[in-house]
Order: C-alpha cells, then sequence, then structure tokens
C-alpha cells in the first residue's frame, strides 16, 4: 500500500481520537449536574469519572485480545458500537432521571474509550512505520483528543444554563451529536480500507513447531513504559483536578470561574499537542520526552514555593485574583500534552508481532488516571492542596528516569515476526 492510501484511515483514527475525548470529557461537567439533581457530596458526584477509568483495568486485556484476533477494523467498529451503547445509557439515565443508569453509561463509555484508544495509537504509530514519524501522528490524533476536552466543559456549561432544572437531561444535544458522529464513523469505517499490521506480510509464518516462550512482558522497555503510562495519567489528571479543587475550596473562588480557568489547562494541551505534532518528525520520542518533563518539573517546583498570596489578574471578570501558583500548575499542559504520544511510541517500539497484547495492557495501566489522583487527594487531605504536588514531582521524576533510560530496548535478541 502506498503512503497516499493511508490518509483515508489516518483521517479515521484522527476523528476517533477526538471521539475518546468527547465522551471522556463528559464525566466532569456531568459529575457537577449529578451533584445538583440527585444532592450528593462531591464524592459521589465523580464516581462516573472513577467507573470510567476503572473500565480501561477490566477492559484494557480484552481490548488487546480483541485487537489480535479480529484486527483493527473490526475491533474499530465494534468500539464505536460500543460507544453508541454507552451515549445511549446517558440519554436514558436523563430520561428516567436514574443515578444508576449514569453510573452504568461511565462504565460503557469507559469500555469504548479504552477500545479506541486500543485502535488509535498503535494505527498511527504503524502508519508512521514508528519511530519520530509515529510520534508525530500520534501527537497530531492527541491535538484533536485535547480539543475535544477543552470544548466539552464550555458546552455542557452552556447547555446546563438555558435550563432552571440542572438534571442530566440538559445534555441531551451533546449526547445526540456524540451518537451521530458515532454512527458517521461507523459507516466510513465500515466501507474504508484500514491497514491490519497484524497481518502484515512480514509477519505471517507457515510453521509454528512450538508455543511461542515470549511475551510482550519479555521486553524490559514495555514494562517500564507500561509503568510509565500508568504515572503519567496520574499526572495529568491529578494537576487538572486537585487544582480545581485548590481554586475552589481553598482560595474560594466560584464553581464556574475556576472551571473557566481549569479548562486553559486542557487548551494548552491542545497547543502542546499542535506544538508536538510539528515536532515529532525532528526529535526523538526520548528527547522531547525529557524535555517536557524537565519543563513540567520546573512549573510544579515554582507552584509548590510561590506563596498562594500572590496573585495576577488578565482580565475584569473572569481572569482576576488568580493565584501564580494555579498559573504555573495550569502552564504545565503545554508539556504534558506530548508525554502520553512519547510513552506510547518507545514502549511498543521494535515488539513486532507483540504489539496488539502490548497495546491491551497498555490500555489496562490507563487506570492511572483514577488511581493516582485518589492518592495525590488523600495526601491534600493530610498535607494541603499545593504540597500534595509534591507526589506529582515524583511521578515526573520516574517519567525522567524512563525518557534518559528506561526507554532503551535490551532485548532486541527476541524474535518479533
Amino acid at each position: 500500500m502506498t503512503k497516499r492510501n493511508y490518509i483515508p484511515a489516518i483521517a479515521i483514527m484522527f476523528a476517533l481520537f477526538f471521539m475518546i475525548a468527547f465522551i471522556t470529557g463528559l464525566h466532569n461537567p456531568l459529575g457537577g449536574i449529578v451533584k445538583f439533581q440527585f444532592g450528593f457530596s462531591n464524592t459521589v458526584s465523580q464516581l462516573g469519572n472513577l467507573l470510567n477509568f476503572l473500565a480501561y483495568a477490566c477492559m484494557g486485556l480484552p481490548a488487546g485480545y480483541i485487537l489480535k484476533k479480529y484486527g483493527y477494523k473490526i475491533s474499530s467498529l465494534l468500539a464505536v458500537v460500543v460507544g453508541i451503547t454507552g451515549v445511549g445509557i446517558f440519554w436514558l439515565s436523563g430520561f428516567l432521571e436514574s443515578f444508576g443508569l449514569y453510573l452504568l453509561g461511565a462504565f460503557v463509555s469507559g469500555f469504548a474509550a479504552c477500545m479506541l484508544n486500543a485502535v488509535v495509537n498503535p494505527m498511527l504509530n504503524f502508519i508512521g512505520r514508528g519511530g519520530k514519524k509515529g510520534n508525530q501522528l500520534i501527537q497530531y490524533g492527541n491535538s484533536l483528543n485535547s480539543l475535544a476536552a477543552t470544548f466539552i466543559p464550555f458546552f455542557i456549561g452552556w447547555l446546563t444554563g438555558q435550563h432552571t432544572s440542572h438534571s442530566i437531561s440538559d445534555a441531551n444535544p451533546a449526547f445526540f451529536i456524540a451518537i451521530g458522529v458515532f454512527v458517521i464513523a461507523f459507516v466510513v469505517i465500515l466501507f474504508s480500507h484500514i491497514p491490519e499490521p497484524a497481518f502484515d506480510e512480514s509477519s505471517i509464518k507457515v510453521e509454528r513447531p512450538r508455543k511461542d516462550v515470549y511475551t510482550c512482558f519479555s521486553f524490559r522497555h514495555f514494562v517500564l513504559g507500561a509503568v510509565a503510562i500508568f504515572v503519567y495519567m496520574g499526572v495529568e489528571i491529578g494537576i487538572a483536578n486537585t487544582t480545581y479543587l485548590y481554586l475552589t475550596h481553598e482560595i474560594g473562588l466560584h464553581f464556574a470561574k475556576a472551571g473557566v480557568i481549569i479548562s486553559l489547562y486542557w487548551f494548552f494541551m491542545f497547543l502542546g499537542r499542535l506544538v508536538g505534532g510539528y515536532l515529532g518528525s525532528r526529535f526523538a520520542s526520548h528527547d522531547m520526552l525529557s524535555f517536557a518533563t524537565f519543563g513540567a518539573m520546573v512549573l510544579v517546583v515554582m507552584a509548590i514555593f510561590t506563596p498562594s498570596d500572590l496573585v495576577v489578574s488578565f482580565g475584569e471578570r473572569i481572569f482576576t485574583d488568580i493565584p501564580i501558583n494555579a498559573v504555573f500548575l495550569i502552564l504545565t499542559g503545554f508539556f504534558t500534552s506530548v508525554m502520553w504520544g512519547n510513552i506510547f511510541n518507545m514502549s511498543v517500539e521494535g515488539l513486532g508481532k507483540y504489539t496488539p497484547s502490548a497495546t491491551g495492557f497498555f490500555m489496562f495501566m490507563v487506570c492511572g488516571g483514577g488511581i493516582m489522583p485518589t492518592i495525590q487527594n488523600a495526601m491534600a487531605d493530610l498535607m494541603g492542596y499545593i504540597p500534595s504536588f509534591w507526589f506529582i514531582l515524583l511521578c515526573l521524576a520516574y517519567l525522567l528516569y524512563y525518557a534518559s533510560a528506561g526507554y532503551k530496548n535490551v532485548n532486541r535478541r527476541i524474535p518479533v515476526q
């Protein structure tokens, strides 16, 4: 297949990247809605977000198995169907005013996001032939992911503002848009040619005299990379969530104002991934990850040691009297933006036929986005919000180790064809 023939597949994967963030980003604003509708505490209102990430732990390995057994096209179609089902359950939960159905929708949509991630990341890495080009495509795809994450809080907030009831059904237009896009994606994928890396001619062997004694876990750089993605998810989600709690509970900002400020974190991730996509073909993944991790560490250290009473204003209404340390934390989004693509790119580099199963476990480790922020917030209860960012700094230190040494494939003698 020529390079030009990959353009439709790339476009499809980019669209699916957008949908991953769309259905994942629903849970934070919906958490605020269910808190108001059902009179829940902050903790209970965030159960949807927690279940969404726990779905990765349940679906990560099955997603890899489905990908290995049925290929990328069938996996994509199944993921889209699961996505339609999850969003449909959201709509039904609003219609029936059922919190239980809402949680079920969050869990099912987490399945869809996991399955989609298991397809789009290795697909783009394969099309780019790994290395710098593969990293570049993943960064561009992730930029659409961040764009959706920036858009959703504004959109749901606007929809909620049109009603006085503040119920799940207020978000129905968002649900209908998601279902419509998924249906279109299903039709396009069904009638499009999707390359199948797992069935590439170079990997086909007629004879299989004995069972393979190796697995993806035989590769040290993959195992360390899987830990890195678990840690990274804690960094990405933890910075945003804890900064939001810091602004609302310690500084005393209005929830809406704090939400707009936090959305800038995701916007900076969008900008960072655009820049990362442009530079992805020029710099090695480990160099980009090293630079990004060091930059994030500097900003986190500045946030920890800057007094909370030092404030800055950028406008007359929303961006007034913002603690400078919160500004530093928001700016880390520019650096955390490129970490996912680089970690994935380095983790699966040189795995060959073990890539599908490796991708499944990689998706399993995304559950760190639910577990690590919980640990950080437990520390915040004991130490305070800003001191809890020492935990984030420790996580970034591990990522710096992976970027400098852990990424190296020391198991090159293992046959991967």
